[in-house]
């Protein structure tokens, strides 16, 4: 056991809209508590590439595959003993991006019907390995921009600012309603991870969100 009171063999997930910080964070905290990373893995997806060219086509068979990814990494950690930090949960698929392909109606409503039959069947379940807390990072509009404008990534950079302006308001409808796991919420703009104070702050909120006190920082 650390000082903060993070049981060794933690799972710790962090999510949050493009642009607030997840890598960043999850490598800072995984190096402090001395946990495994675990990062999302988008090289070998084969789904990707023609989901850009099609969303209607490809949208249900690119959920699909996350889902199943995602799903088998979940029990990989639990399985090999826990004491890691994951960058994005397997929740935000469902509730987030899937939704929006159904809202938009680049997947069908049969699609959609399926892929959350199947989501709740397999991860909404007593028997389904939980993170002990997840991290949710969220700022509002104008911090995320500047922070997607300032790490340079030409794609990103292109994107109208309507789609980030839909990604963080579903965020936050998704956040608010969010009770698989305990929650800690953190705004960007009250931490610095290159501030070993800071960091100390979140370690101490982690450690008491995962034992279920307030944390009175």
């Amino acid at each position: 056991m650390n000082p903060y009171n993070i049981p060794d063999n933690a799972v710790i997930t962090v999510a949050g809209t493009v642009g607030v910080g997840k890598s960043t964070l999850t490598a800072a905290l995984a190096g402090s508590l001395g946990f495994k990373t675990s990062l999302e893995q988008v090289d070998d997806n084969p789904y990707l590439e023609k989901f850009y060219h099609d969303f209607e086509r490809w949208s249900f068979h690119l959920q699909i595959y996350f889902l199943a990814e995602r799903f088998k990494e979940q029990k990989r950690m639990f399985e090999l003993g826990g004491g890691f930090v994951q960058d994005r949960s397997i929740y935000e698929d469902t509730g987030i991006f899937a939704k929006m392909h159904a809202d938009k109606g680049t997947m069908s409503e049969t699609d959609f019907r399926t892929y959350t039959s199947l989501f709740e069947a397999m991860v909404m379940t007593p028997y389904f390995p939980h993170p002990d807390v997840l991290i949710y990072i969220e700022g509002s509009l104008p911090s995320i921009l500047s922070r997607i404008r300032e790490r340079g990534r030409e794609m990103e950079i292109q994107t109208d600012v309507s789609y980030w302006e839909e990604m963080h308001e579903r965020y936050t409808v998704w956040i608010n309603g969010f009770h698989a796991c305990p929650v800690l919420r953190l705004n960007i703009e009250d931490y610095d991870v290159h501030d070993e104070r800071s960091m100390s702050d979140i370690l101490t909120q982690v450690g008491r969100t995962i034992a279920g006190t307030p944390a009175k920082l």
